[in-house]
């Protein structure tokens, strides 16, 4: 059953990994920019945006803490809600092959933004919705976005999507990473999913 997988979900490292993040680096153009969202158990919001955008510009995309009060926070202390943090993706991308507004219109599609603390049956603070922006433009970029999308595609209900400064991003465990293609089968939220909105205007 998919929810008990997620009570049960792994606290130890998993011998399932095939990802160097300090190799990937050295490989980024310096053009390169980050984008850093929450949208729910980051197991799927990874999954999604990998299986959309990897080799149309998505340069790399880590799983990991974000938003919270305490250093170096671990998945269990995370998961217990008590350090702020929110489960996050934050992904690199090479900005003249995809755009930071394409990342953000795909955000509003593949979860549910008007569950204030939640996504389908997770529930707690680290599953909030939230965009984290790391420049000026990306704010405003993020403010016009959601703007639309409350406008046009969550008319019947009132985003709940948090807009704040990136600050200090922590990744998560090893066995995090790529979960769901080391693991298929494993645990996906029922919210993510992509929905076929028409474009906004």
């Amino acid at each position: 059953m998919p929810f008990l997988n997620r009570l049960l979900r792994p606290f130890t490292t998993s011998t399932h990994l095939s990802l160097n993040p300090e190799a990937a680096a050295q490989n980024f153009p310096p053009n390169a920019q980050k984008c850093t969202v929450a949208a729910g158990c980051f197991w799927g919001v990874e999954h999604l945006f990998r299986k959309h955008f990897d080799g149309k510009g998505l340069l790399d995309a880590r799983v990991g803490y974000i938003g919270g009060d305490s250093k170096n926070p671990s998945y269990r202390a995370v998961c217990s809600g008590r350090t702020g943090h929110a489960e996050s993706l934050q992904m690199t991308f090479d900005p003249e092959k995809l755009s930071y507004g394409t990342l953000l219109q795909f955000f509003y599609k593949m979860h549910d933004p008007t569950t204030k603390n939640r996504q389908g049956m997770d529930s707690g603070t680290q599953y909030r919705s939230a965009i984290f922006y790391h420049t000026e433009e990306q704010e405003k970029e993020a403010r016009e976005i959601t703007e639309k999308a409350q406008k046009q595609w969550w008319k019947s209900g009132t985003i709940s999507t948090e807009i704040l400064p990136a600050g200090e991003w922590w990744d998560a465990e090893a066995y995090h990473q790529l979960y769901l293609d080391n693991n298929p089968g494993g645990y996906e939220c029922p919210a993510h999913y992509v929905r076929s909105f028409p474009p906004l205007s």
